[in-house]
Formats: C-alpha cells, structure tokens, sequence
C-alpha cells in the first residue's frame, strides 16, 4: 500500500542498463548561429516514441470507500462541490486526503498544517494526476489547485528510476512569473523534504550560479520561468530527457509567452495545465498539446471570478482617477484589515504613483518587472509582515501571488483582457476568506465592458448602470430591446431595494414628462389626488440615469 511508502521503495530495477531516457547522455553545444526568439538555439530532435524506453505513469489504487460509492453518490458529490468534467474515463473523486494513498510523509505534513479534507479540485484532480493522464484543471484562484499537482508528482517521481549523472527533473513546473515560481517551489520543499526529493526554482532576475549548481547535482523536481529556463537549456545547463510529469501552472499564461514551441520537445509525457481561467485563445492549442485530456471546471464553465469577492465598478473618466483613489484610500485606511494591492498597467505608472502615494504619507511600496530581485523579495516581505500595507503592482503580481490576508484589490488601470481582471481580483479572498475588488473603469475600456459585466453576472455582483450604458455604447447605441429591458429592470430592481425614504425624496421636477409636472412631489398627491407609483418608479430611473449612483457601495461615487 502506498499509504506507508518511502523514497526508498522506488524501484530501481528499471533503472538498470538503461541508456539514457532521450537521446544521448552528452549535450551537445548549441549552434554558433544567432536567433530571433527564445529557445530557436535549442536543436531539434525527431523522436520515434515507439523506440523509447516506456515509463510507468499511472499509480493510483481506487480506496475501497471510493469504490464503494455508487454513481448516484459521485454525480451528488460533484454537484455539491460544483465540479463538471469532461472527458472519458474520469475516476471517482476522493473525499479524504487518506483516499488518496498519499506516502505517510505526505500525510504528516497535511496533518501539520491543519487541511482537514481535499477542496474541489484537489478531490478529483488527485485521482486523475495519479492515473496518469493528460489533464485541464480550471478552478478559480486560491482553491489548492498548487497541492493538486505537486502531490500527485512526489508519488510520480517515486515511481522513476533514481537520477543518473548528466540527467534533468523528472517533474518540471512552469510558472509565468518569478513570485509564483518561488511559492510553488516553498510547498515542493515542505512535502518533498522527508522524502529526500530534491527540487529547485529557476527564474531570472537571480544570479545563474545558484541554480546551475542544483541542476549540475539532480534535482527531481524544477520549478522554472521560460525565459531562465530557456537559457539554460539553450547553454546546456540543463535538459529535459528525463521529464516525464510537465505542469503548466498558469497555462494560459504559458502558451502566451511562447514557450509552447519548447514543450513540444519533451517527446513523452503527462502533461498538466492548470488556470483559473481557460480563454478560447488557447483551446486549440490544448486540442493539439495533450493526448486524450480530461478536463475539471470548479464552479462556472464560463469566465468566472471568486465569489467571496464584492466586486465595486467605478466608471469614471480618467482624469478623476486620482481623486477618487486618494478617497477611496483614507476609507480603507481607517478599516482594522486594509492590506491592499493597487494594480497599475505600466511600470512608470507604477513607479509615479508610488512616489506621489509616499509623498502624500501613504505607506506605500512597488513592484515590477524592472526591479531587481532582492528589491522584489524586500517589497513583498514588508507587505506581508504588513509594514507596508499598499502594494502597488503591474500584472508581475496579478497571478499567483498568495497572500492570505489581502482584504482590498483596486484595479487603478483596468487590464487588458478579463481573464487577467479575473486575475487581479483573486489577489484577495484567498481560500474561505472574503475581500473587496475596486475597479476603475473608463470610456478607453469600452471593449472590454460586455466580459466585465458578464463576470459580473455570474458572480451575482449588483451591476453599476453606467457600466450597462458602456456596454450599449459598444453596440453602436440605441440599439438592443434587450439591452433596454435589462437596463429598466436594474433600475427597477435598484429602486425596490433602496430605503422608502429616499424614493419619497426624489422630485418630479428632475424629469420632464410629456406636459411636465415640475412641482410635482414624487410619493405626494397628484393632481387628481392619488400617489402615483408608476411617477416614483420613472423618477426614480431618471435619477439614476443622471448621477452616480453605484449599486455596490455607498460610498463608491458620491459627490
């Protein structure tokens, strides 16, 4: 039973007069001839995967209590947890982390840090990990997805003959940035410690030296960023033949940065992308990169945010962006918990508004891609430790970056694409806890209304009206009957949940109705002498139509 395995009971048999896994064990330099894009050095190979040496990839012994669940139990449990798959052959979901069989090392560590059962896409992406095949796992961010693959690799890796001379990881983890390569690789090393695994993080912005030293020794476990790790397989520092576990943590990340070309190198293995959002750009690439894929959603299948986030939208010009964030600031400052990242779009905005926040007396600090990495380990440590409670970022922070106590998320400049909004916004409300996303929005977003406010819809977010009219706007205006229904019915709605006595205050004198009953009292008598419900309804809509009323906070948008 693997539930009391070791390091030491892997079996070495396989290992013996064995050549090398891929190719030959020496590295042959890179050619002499300059190319364009990272990794065009990197000489190709034709594999013939019928000649290569197989390995064993599926580990996993179904526990007799998931055995004994019936198929009514597994579609309830999956609808329970919202989890949806799609592909053939998708084994049970585990409910306890001892249904899994991790090795009793693993099992110590979990007991240490107090997990009491598996999340979502933990309980079914163990098993699917474990059997060894080609996975898509999307889960929203802070729901475990990192402990959902490394578990399953050390079991992987156990089952490998022991790293020869000359030979790379066996588990390779890409990250798209350097923070979320360091954290991936903090949980490698607290459950691969006991077991003698040994792992390491490659990313730039460090110096070489370190990390070419632990890939010379053997490491089993290599958490890298492409650029780096490009680097040093284009040096020869480093190769994939022994890869056989490929996580791609941030997939749509990955594929974006063009590393693609380079997996494809990696001629056998299973391979395991992991996102909180999978946008269609990247779909087909998914078709051609894995074989035969079973792929997990938590919760919506749609783009989809956390839900323990109050999402806030402030549509505003951008010249008001300024005043309204100094304002919005001193409100948070005066709460008990304001740790609080500000996500910019470029690093001289970064850098500016930091200098203005820090000249103002705002404990304020920055992060980018152009700042060294002893600066970035400093500016995080200090907002962590809550030092510097204001942390103001470009996208290097939006993804991956697991801080559990960020109560506040102000999107200064709203991103590109919703996806990296997505992103940003789970930056906070990490695991169970709740937090609070501000975002900006202007006129010079307008393409990206219509995704907003459909992450808004599923997250059942009150939607600002003015944002509905951006949407309309980017429809050519005046044009949609559903759109105008939609929008009557949020007014509607947004006067039925407001208190009585701010509908008895508006004035009919704000709108002009056919003749105009300008000293006309919304909820007093009309002429006739009755109170005119459908007259408070209209007002009401026209009131909304012209001032900033913000359906999710009182506070956002007063004048």
């Amino acid at each position: 039973m693997r539930g009391s395995s070791s390091y030491g009971d892997r079996d070495r048999d396989r290992g013996r007069d064995r050549g090398p896994r891929f190719g030959s064990s020496r590295v042959a330099p890179p050619p002499p001839k300059k190319f364009g894009n990272p990794g065009d050095r990197l000489r190709k190979k034709k594999w013939d995967l019928d000649q290569l040496p197989k390995f064993e990839k599926n580990f996993y012994s179904e526990h007799p209590e998931v055995h004994h669940m019936s198929q009514y139990d597994v579609e309830e449990y999956r609808r329970k947890r919202e989890i949806t798959v799609r592909g053939s052959g998708c084994p049970k979901p585990v409910t306890n982390f001892h249904q899994a069989q991790f090795p009793q090392y693993v099992m110590d560590v979990l007991l240490q840090q107090n997990f009491k059962e598996p999340t979502a896409i933990q309980a079914q992406g163990f098993p699917l990990a474990l059997s060894g095949r080609d996975m898509v796992g999307i889960a929203q961010t802070g729901s475990g997805k990192t402990l959902a693959y490394l578990l399953p690799a050390i079991v992987h890796i156990n089952h490998q003959p022991y790293l020869e001379r000359g030979d790379g990881p066996i588990c390779l983890v890409l990250a798209p940035t350097r923070e979320l390569a360091q954290q991936v690789q903090q949980v490698a090393y607290a459950y691969g410690k006991s077991s003698r695994i040994k792992s390491t993080c490659v990313y730039g912005g460090a110096p070489k030296g370190p990390q070419i030293r632990d890939l010379e020794r053997g490491v089993e476990t290599c958490i890298a960023t492409p650029g780096r790790l490009i680097d040093f397989l284009e040096a020869g520092k480093t190769n994939l033949r022994r890869c056989t576990y490929l996580v791609l943590d941030e997939a749509d990340r990955m594929l974006d940065m063009g590393f693609e070309p380079q997996i494809r190198k990696i001629p056998d293995r299973q391979t395991l992308m992991w996102s909180a959002t999978w946008p269609k750009e990247v779909r087909q690439l998914a078709e051609d990169f894995l074989h035969d894929y079973v792929q997990i959603n938590i919760g919506a299948l749609e783009l989809s945010a956390n839900h323990n986030i109050l999402q806030i939208v402030d549509v505003c010009m951008e010249n008001e962006k300024d005043n309204k964030l100094i304002q919005l600031m001193e409100e948070i400052m005066a709460e008990k918990e304001n740790k609080t990242i500000i996500f910019v779009e470029t690093k001289k905005r970064c850098d500016e508004l930091t200098r203005r926040m820090r000249r103002d007396g705002w404990p304020a600090m920055c992060i980018h891609g152009d700042k060294s990495q002893p600066e970035r380990d400093w500016v995080l440590s200090e907002f962590r430790s809550g030092k510097a409670p204001i942390l103001i970022a470009t996208d290097v922070a939006s993804r991956g970056l697991d801080v559990e106590d960020i109560k506040f998320v102000i999107n200064y400049d709203y991103p590109n694409s919703s996806e990296d909004y997505v992103h940003r916004i789970g930056r906070t409300a990490r695991s169970t806890n709740k937090g609070t996303a501000y975002t900006f929005f202007t006129p010079g977003n307008l393409r990206q209304a219509r995704d907003l406010v459909r992450v808004l819809e599923e997250a059942r977010q009150a939607i600002n009206l003015k944002l509905l009219q951006l949407v309309d706007t980017g429809r050519g205006g005046g044009g949609g009957e559903s759109f105008k229904m939609s929008y009557s019915w949020a007014c509607i709605f947004q006067f039925l949940l407001c208190p009585l006595s701010e509908k008895l205050h508006f004035q009919a004198s704000r709108t002009s109705f056919g003749g105009g009953n300008n000293g006309l009292k919304a909820g007093k008598s009309d002429p006739d002498g009755g109170c005119s419900f459908t007259l408070i309804v209209c007002t009401y809509i026209q009131y909304s139509l012209n001032t900033e009323f913000y359906t999710g906070s009182l506070r956002m948008g007063e004048k």
